[in-house]
């Protein structure tokens, strides 16, 4: 018995913001967001696009490219940092719009590492559960609603999307689409990326809202030297869990957050710059919609062929990273 990547999809939303937007919003320029970054454009979901509108399109797609129905699905995992509601929980919303009544349901909240810890979850549940057969993992983020549009600092990297890969269990193959991961976490860096209000911590109040704290907080400079670091050791686990060597891999996709540390990390490992996916410019930061956007484009585009060896690994707030290695 084997597990197999089934179908990807991915869902952008129509509206694009620009940098030339920006610099009529906030004190930047193009040059300057270009050069620290690498996002030339963001795209932003409608007002009332949900993140579940935009993860359902993305399911849609993987479901289609499985050539299933939604009453197949048995697992659904939604990673996300911008749910529907705090409850219900996202998942269960998709359950009921892809006619998945026999699914469990449940979101995850590991931040801009989502997918790939969403992955590892639904490979375990479909390895050690005889019921498991079919598998939807989303990333999914409609950041726009809880990002700060009067911090130049922050504002300029993020946007939405969604993206979905459909795990499915065969029961004639022999290796697993799994070949190796590894997830970490330190709280110990919990403030330098975080949302303060809006849990229990800090309910929402009057206060808090002329504060702006129901938006996204960062420290950039601590973000970016820990991230570097962190990408780059989960990856040389990965690749010594698996006994492979790095010329064995045919595609690396870093989370999409900044040309710098997807720059930073593939020099560090040592990885030509044509095996390394980057569509930061065209979408931005999409936290844990990311590495799916970017694995879908790279399966629909040819680049990314069966039996080929694809190495995935993100940083989030948590702090949360890890590494995942597969074969498609």
């Amino acid at each position: 018995m084997s597990i197999r990547i089934a179908g990807t999809g991915r869902y952008i939303p129509e509206k694009v913001l620009t940098n030339a937007d920006l610099e009529r919003m906030v004190d930047t320029n193009d040059e300057w967001i270009r050069t620290r970054t690498g996002i030339e454009e963001r795209h932003i979901a409608a007002e009332n696009e949900t993140t579940s509108d935009m993860a359902y399109q993305a399911g849609l797609q993987a479901i289609e490219a499985a050539g299933i129905t939604g009453s197949d699905i048995d697992l659904i995992i939604v990673a996300t940092t911008t749910p529907d509601y705090a409850f219900p929980n996202t998942a269960t919303l998709l359950q009921n719009r892809f006619g998945a009544k026999n699914a469990f349901c449940f979101d995850i909240y590991t931040a801009c590492t989502g997918l790939i810890s969403s992955l590892e979850i639904a490979f375990a549940l479909l390895e050690s559960r005889k019921t498991y057969r079919h598998a939807l993992v989303f990333g999914a983020e409609k950041l726009s609603c809880i990002t700060n549009w009067t911090d130049r600092n922050t504002c300029v990297l993020f946007g939405d999307g969604a993206s979905c890969v459909l795990l499915e269990k065969d029961d004639g193959a022999e290796e697993s689409a799994l070949l190796a991961s590894a997830l970490h976490a330190n709280g110990q860096y919990a403030n330098i990326l975080k949302l303060p209000a809006g849990g229990s911590a800090m309910p929402a109040c009057q206060k808090s809202i002329d504060e702006n704290l129901h938006t996204i907080h960062m420290e950039g400079k601590e973000t970016f030297k820990l991230a570097v670091g962190s990408m780059v050791s989960a990856c040389e686990e990965v690749i010594a869990q698996a006994g492979i060597s790095p010329d064995d891999i045919a595609l690396v996709i870093p989370h999409q957050a900044n040309i710098r540390i997807i720059q930073a990390v593939a020099k560090r490992l040592t990885v030509p710059n044509e095996k390394v996916y980057c569509n930061v410019a065209k979408y931005g930061n999409t936290s844990a919609a990311s590495i799916g956007i970017c694995f879908d484009e790279a399966v629909r585009a040819g680049q990314i062929k069966r039996g080929d060896i694809v190495l995935m690994t993100s940083f989030g707030g948590g702090l949360t990273w890890g590494a995942i290695l597969i074969r498609y």
